[in-house]
């Protein structure tokens, strides 16, 4: 299995795409005129402009006292962040301008900034601050949202009804219908970008991350393969897409939210691409027959396979089941689908360190015949580890046609630590050929490693592990 053939079965985990947009005065010019708070504060006597901003630099702490990490992506450290003149707390993305190699790498965070201060200011989207550029890093301020990932409230809260899961699914769509109705495509809405702003009992939710969103572009048809396996609509695995991407990801969270598990399943990406493309829809067996048949009306309607058939946001907000103080029901959801939301929750991130456990086990020459070489290959300036720039080059080396957000996925599905860069180990994890990690040795050497206490449970039940 070549690499760019076992990365992309390793992971399809980030998206973009878009289509026709509402007018077609709806979608603003590609780069709107940067207006930021950078802007604003620069200092007048500085000469030296910023090649992201094209504004003077910015000194970031004589406005804001940068306090802990919150995050780390493979462009950028998210820190706290506190404003010196208001003492009002911030999300500060930081990311280093080496790593802003090429011209694309520009475009495409000038085109972050340009959506974020487009749609700044819509309900249920993080707020703006303002973009700030030094010599090292370029600096992206926002929102704080604070109250956690939106699936680990609701599984905290122990129990919830289909009017609350109507209320998250509302706030969601909301930011589906913002962003179209703004000219914009998020291509890549999946739960992990929804954040509570506070830990309050009815905090809302704001949706975070617009890395691969696009301005629509009135006629387009988009043809990257984006998106994050579960939510990926059949269209885009088709290479031919518009915005109607949007809700049917927006079907299937609304689905996992009812359910506990995603619309269409499978062991492995390729095989969860499979059920897209079959597109057998199950409404029947458990718990659906407990649910009302407004909410799998919805459903059907998000999820239908004919993207011009697919309700819009629009019409979705209006759906008798999806209104405030519509038909959804307060009767508890069967407490099963919370325990199933519990386990799909954990599922991802675990089969990925047990992968990343089974790789540091291959220690046999025979068993990774070649990827050594290839990994030093790669590596061009013998640091150990491969950055997105090598990656870029590596694969073009081998031939490879993938377009940089495809390029991206790739880091994004191979990078399990999310420092930014491919190690030995991690290199391994994703181009080693699926038989040799599916050996029950091997599997149990995983195992092994997450059961501590040698009970032979792990998270109070059996570990099964499938590759």
């Amino acid at each position: 299995m070549g690499l760019c053939q076992s990365l992309c079965c390793g992971g399809f985990t980030r998206s973009q795409s878009h289509q026709i947009p509402i007018s077609s005065d709806s979608a603003p010019p590609p780069y709107p005129p940067l207006q930021t708070s950078a802007s604003r504060n620069q200092n007048p006597s500085s000469s030296q402009a910023g090649t992201i901003l094209l504004k003077p630099y910015v000194d970031i702490t004589t406005l804001y006292d940068l306090d802990r990490e919150l995050g780390r992506g493979q462009f950028g450290i998210t820190y706290l962040c506190t404003e010196k003149a208001t003492t009002r707390r911030y999300a500060c993305k930081s990311i280093s301008r080496r790593k802003l190699i090429t011209d694309k790498d520009v475009e495409d965070v000038r085109r972050e900034i340009s959506i974020l201060q487009h749609l700044t200011g819509q309900p249920n989207i993080v707020e703006f601050k303002g973009a700030y550029e030094d010599r090292h890093n370029l600096h992206l301020v926002m929102e704080l949202c604070s109250g956690g990932e939106l699936f680990d409230r609701i599984i905290s809260k122990g129990s919830y009804s289909e009017r609350q899961a109507s209320s998250i699914c509302r706030q969601i769509v909301n930011v589906v219908h913002a962003c179209h109705f703004m000219g914009v495509m998020h291509r890549d809405l999946k739960p992990e970008n929804f954040l509570m702003v506070s830990k309050d009992e009815n905090s809302p939710i704001k949706a975070t991350d617009f890395g691969l969103s696009v301005f629509i572009e009135e006629g387009r048809m988009y043809r990257d393969l984006v998106g994050s396996a579960y939510y990926v609509a059949p269209e885009v695995l088709q290479r031919r897409y518009g915005k109607e991407i949007d809700v049917w990801s927006a079907g299937v969270i609304l689905y996992i939210l009812l359910s506990g598990v995603p619309p269409f399943w499978g062991e492995t990406e390729k095989e969860i691409f499979k059920a897209v493309s079959e597109g057998n829809l199950d409404l029947e067996s458990q718990p659906w027959p407990s649910i009302s048949d407004a909410a799998k009306d919805l459903i059907r309607k998000m999820l239908a396979r004919d993207p011009k058939k697919r309700i819009t946001a629009a019409q979705a907000l209006e759906h008798p089941w999806m209104k405030e103080g519509g038909d959804a029901s307060d009767k508890p959801i069967d407490c099963a689908v919370l325990s199933r939301l519990k386990q799909f929750r954990v599922m991802n991130k675990l089969k990925k360190l047990a992968l990343k456990v089974i790789a540091e086990n291959l220690s046999s020459e025979e068993e990774i015949k070649g990827l050594k070489q290839m990994f030093n290959n790669i590596d061009t300036d013998g640091s150990g580890t491969i950055t997105p720039e090598e990656l870029r080059v590596g694969l073009a080396r081998l031939g490879s046609k993938l377009t940089e957000p495809e390029i991206k996925q790739l880091m994004d599905a191979a990078d399990v630590d999310k420092n930014g860069s491919i190690d030995y180990i991690e290199f391994v994890t994703a181009t080693m050929h699926r038989h040799k990690l599916e050996r029950e040795d091997n599997i149990h050497k995983a195992f092994q490693f997450f059961d501590k206490d040698s009970s032979g449970l792990v998270y109070s039940k059996p570990l099964f592990l499938r590759f």
